[in-house]
């Protein structure tokens, strides 16, 4: 007997090494409830190596504390519209004891029309 139905399991793992950094964080920090870092330790370590750069957001989630976001993210976009987006993605990946590092670029297409005449 033939068995028709197909079942396949796969993952795809991708895994992107970079050189430690200073400033260990790039462009914001999700720091969860339970995490060996807290958020004011978070904001202290980001100005004593990036003055004035990032700032703090405290957040009312099951899973995350606080963000650390470079100012010039919520500066170009409204700081709500950024962790909406930013929770929707992160919620998939952590949990409460981790700190979560991440790339966030933004880029601004803009087209306009002028009249000819």
């Amino acid at each position: 007997m033939t068995n028709n139905n197909y079942y396949s399991k796969k993952a795809s793992i991708t895994i992107k090494f970079t050189e430690f950094e200073v400033p260990p964080m790039k462009d914001l920090l999700l720091i969860g409830r339970q995490a060996p870092v807290g958020p004011e330790a978070v904001r202290r370590m980001a100005e004593a190596l990036s003055p004035e750069q990032f700032s703090i957001i405290k957040i009312d989630h099951p899973k995350v504390e606080a963000v650390l976001i470079r100012n010039t993210l919520i500066e170009m976009i409204d700081k709500e519209i950024i962790l909406q987006i930013i929770m929707e993605e992160a919620d998939k990946l952590l949990n409460e004891r981790m700190v979560l590092r991440a790339e966030l670029k933004v880029a601004v297409s803009v087209q306009r029309e002028v009249d000819l005449a």
